[in-house]
């Protein structure tokens, strides 16, 4: 692809078209601080080159922008997420574990979910099965050693990714979530409970980062084939 052809400068923003063929999945809109029109924009000429698009942390009003103009977008609430699909990437044959400590955590956890699926991955939900009721996660221990990789989401004290770590022979990446009260410093306590996991095994993403969890789970699954 000539480098003159591998974005499109829209004088806001320089959409990175050559983002798929360089590193396996078409760019990502980060709604923050973008306008609805902007975000509008933005995925228009993503979808003129890519068949599905992800746009994070989007609000209503973005939402709206972008479904005038794509009838088929779908917002997910909880995950804050807009995606299209126009043709799906094709399916990979593992499932990625999306486990969550507690109800709390699933605006994370969703956003987890939504972006492995439009990357073309499996999902296994494991929903509130935190650490203060261990025997809601053990149920399902074999669920969990199936999956290619896994994606533990806590707030608190940070404690489950450990505990998954040491049931299983995959790839744990732990997602500190700012859920918690004073002392939690919004979500600080939980990253560094899991920078410091005696699991063997446990990578940590930002704090409320579901998309880059998802993103590096994706990317092992895509490996494993």
């Amino acid at each position: 692809m000539a480098e003159e052809s591998a974005f499109v400068d829209l004088g806001f923003a320089r959409v990175d078209l050559d983002r798929r063929r360089r590193t396996g999945f078409p760019e990502v809109i980060f709604g923050p601080g973008k306008t609805p029109a902007e975000v509008a924009q933005i995925a228009a000429v993503i979808l003129q080159r890519e068949p599905v698009l992800l746009a994070t942390r989007i609000s209503r009003e973005q939402f709206a922008a972008v479904q005038k103009e794509f009838p088929a977008a779908i917002f997910h609430e909880r995950a804050r997420c807009l995606t299209i699909t126009r043709e799906p990437l094709p399916k990979l044959r593992r499932s990625v574990g999306v486990v969550a400590a507690g109800t709390s955590d699933l605006p994370v956890a969703e956003e987890a979910a939504v972006t492995l699926e439009i990357f073309g991955n499996p999902i296994e939900r494991v929903y509130d099965a935190g650490v203060a009721g261990l025997h809601r996660l053990l149920v399902e221990t074999d669920r969990l050693r199936e999956c290619a990789a896994l994606i533990v989401v806590a707030g608190m004290e940070g404690a489950l990714p450990s505990v998954v770590a040491g049931l299983v022979d995959k790839p744990v990446i732990a997602v500190p979530t700012s859920t918690g009260y004073g002392a939690s410093f919004g979500g600080l306590a939980a990253l560094l409970g899991m920078l410091n996991s005696c699991g063997s095994g446990v990578t940590v993403v930002n704090i409320d980062n579901g998309f880059g969890a998802a993103y590096a789970a994706a990317t092992i699954n895509r490996l494993i084939g």
